[in-house]
């Protein structure tokens, strides 16, 4: 009680700034990966971590320091290219800014009603002085902290080590770090480059970062499959399984079809989210705590970049994960969902799914709540979307399509569980997915 009581009086009289640059348990999860004599390692600070070692809630800013550590072993001087690990970082500097304490913010918080009674406020400006001193020298120690603690824009020298944070743009779930090293130093030395340096050196990392509940935490995928159904595919066998496979999702009775199983998808689930993340969002249970947040965001029009996705179902269960891609607000996604199937090929699990993209809200009395988002009838142009993307994160080891519900023509539309009316050339689009950036063997369009 006196501790609480004594906290309260100092931050009545100063403005307290108590950052910990010693608390480094982040470096515990450091992910390293190593090639051509360079070594990076890499970790992403969840929101608390941000707070205590910064003394600022970087998150409710929508900042997230990244740490990163190159260690140049190599004869080459070598240079972080920043706009490659995140077009939108922030400088040092800029971040700490964005974070200063400012009297006239925190007076504000009081409101017009506030002020009614100023007189109540007379004796707090005996103490203006010392809360405006102390703010001033909390946001300059701040901006010492932030350089200081930044991964600085110069070369990293032969055979030495350099190590900082990037600041960079909230993300929670799936965060994907671009590491993307340029050789660097007079023409003489780069004359003498091999090829593979001069082109530079690119580290890709898929860091795990606590703050939401995705949906497929829920899921064992070493059980999904029962013992002995698994089935080893080459490539015919694979299209010809893959042809067989279930045309539509369905309702949770399997007695109505739903919109077209129009992807397949094939890597192990962390090549997925690794391939995925850096561009789609994974998406949170339902619970009340989401829909409230789903409900907040429809009725502002505003972004939820993990809000939950409705269920469909395959092979009778609901959707293993799903992601999204969420433009200017939560009625414009892309959905995406896949199932584990019983197939491999080139030892790697194939998933079937399905993605459509919202273009809207409509009335509809097929749910309990009225409303339904609205699909683009086009679900081709969903389905072709993807495979652009991940061609354009250089994702794809191969890609082609197969037979899949059937073509049907716009002016004769089938339905999904819903009633949106869609219409395709029934292909389904199968992608062979690259553990690490890479181009692809071939795309059969």
């Amino acid at each position: 009680m006196a501790l609480s009581l004594s906290s309260t009086l100092t931050r009545l009289f100063i403005t307290p700034y108590r950052p910990q640059p010693d608390a480094t348990g982040y470096l515990a999860r450091l992910m390293r990966q190593e090639g051509n004599g360079v070594a990076v390692s890499v970790a992403v600070l969840d929101a608390h971590e941000s707070e205590r070692h910064f003394g600022v809630a970087l998150a409710r800013r929508g900042m997230q320091p990244v740490f990163i550590r190159v260690e140049n072993h190599s004869e080459q001087a070598l240079r972080l290219q920043l706009v490659r690990t995140d077009p939108n970082y922030y400088t040092p500097l800029e971040a700490a800014g964005a974070n200063h304490f400012s009297i006239v913010k925190r007076l504000s918080a009081f409101g017009a009603l506030g002020w009614m009674f100023f007189w109540l406020f007379l004796p707090l400006l005996a103490v203006l002085p010392s809360k405006l001193y102390t703010a001033w020298r909390a946001n300059r120690r701040m901006d010492e902290l932030f350089q200081s603690e930044a991964f600085h824009l110069r070369p990293v020298p032969p055979g030495e080590t350099t190590a900082g944070f990037v600041f960079t743009p909230l993300d929670v779930g799936t965060k994907v770090v671009h590491v993307c090293l340029q050789p660097t130093g007079n023409l003489l030395d780069q004359l003498k480059t091999d090829k593979t340096m001069q082109e530079g050196l690119e580290f890709t990392f898929s860091v795990p970062v606590p703050g939401i509940s995705a949906d497929y935490l829920k899921r064992d995928f070493a059980t999904l499959i029962a013992p002995g159904a698994e089935v080893k595919c080459d490539l015919p066998t694979l299209v010809d399984r893959l042809t067989k496979m279930p045309p539509t999702t369905t309702n949770t009775k399997d007695t109505h079809q739903g919109d077209p199983a129009n992807l397949v998808v094939i890597g192990s689930f962390a090549t997925i989210l690794g391939a995925f993340a850096a561009r789609w969002d994974e998406s949170e249970t339902i619970t009340l705590a989401t829909c409230w947040k789903t409900a907040r965001s429809f009725l502002l029009g505003s972004q939820y970049r993990y809000s939950p996705v409705s269920p469909l179902h395959l092979f009778g269960r609901s959707q293993d994960v799903a992601l999204q891609r969420a433009r200017r607000s939560i009625n414009e996604r892309l959905h995406l969902r896949l199932w584990l199937t019983p197939l491999t090929y080139e030892d790697q699990p194939v998933w079937l799914g399905q993605v459509s993209r919202d273009i809207g809200v409509r009335f509809t009395t097929k749910v309990w709540n009225l409303t339904t988002h609205r699909i683009d009838p086009d679900v081709d142009e969903a389905r072709d979307y993807v495979l652009e993307d991940l061609l354009h994160a250089e994702r794809v080891d191969a890609a082609g399509y197969v037979d899949g519900v059937g073509d049907c023509l716009r002016t004769a539309p089938r339905h999904n569980l819903t009633g949106d009316p869609y219409f395709t050339d029934g292909k389904r689009v199968v992608v062979l997915l690259s553990a690490s950036r890479s181009k692809p063997r071939f795309v059969a369009w």
